[in-house]
């Protein structure tokens, strides 16, 4: 398989998304010969910019702090898609009042504007914000202060 073809290939997956090079790279070997020049193919379109794994970095956190996710389950799905450290703290360098935001905006979402009335509701909070990836030490500090959510 020439070259040009499995750039065109790569280039409609990059039109759909952005994928980081481990992503581009498996999808790629998966529906062309073994004997494609995909690593070539993926260096040149790194050097002519088409091909970013701190856009895709962005991208990535962008949506999934959209969905509700926090910093540390976004930071493991990025090490998955093969992203470097530093581009992953890059991309998740918030503050803590930022993430508390995103806390409670996730929180609102599954539990709306209701207050755990004791430890049981607080223990199904908690376990609900650690699988969504949300740091324990504001997870605490959030269900000890419910002056963050509105009351009705």
């Amino acid at each position: 398989m020439e070259q040009h073809e499995v750039r065109d290939r790569a280039l409609r997956l990059l039109s759909i998304r952005e994928h980081s090079r481990q992503e581009l790279a498996r999808k790629l070997a998966a529906r062309l010969p073994d004997d494609a020049p995909i690593d070539a193919v993926l260096d040149a379109l790194e050097q002519n910019n088409l091909l970013s794994e701190s856009r895709f970095a962005a991208s990535y956190v962008n949506e999934r702090l959209q969905k509700g996710f926090g910093p540390h389950r976004i930071a493991a799905e990025l090490q998955q898609r093969g992203i470097d450290k530093d581009t992953i703290s890059q991309q998740l360098s918030l503050d803590d009042a930022t993430w508390a935001e995103y806390l409670v905006n996730a929180y609102q979402r599954r539990f709306g504007d209701t207050i755990p009335q004791n430890a049981k509701e607080r223990a199904r909070c908690a376990r609900f914000l650690e699988y969504r990836g949300f740091p324990s030490r504001l997870i605490a500090r959030f269900l000890a202060h419910h002056d963050c959510i509105k009351q009705p």
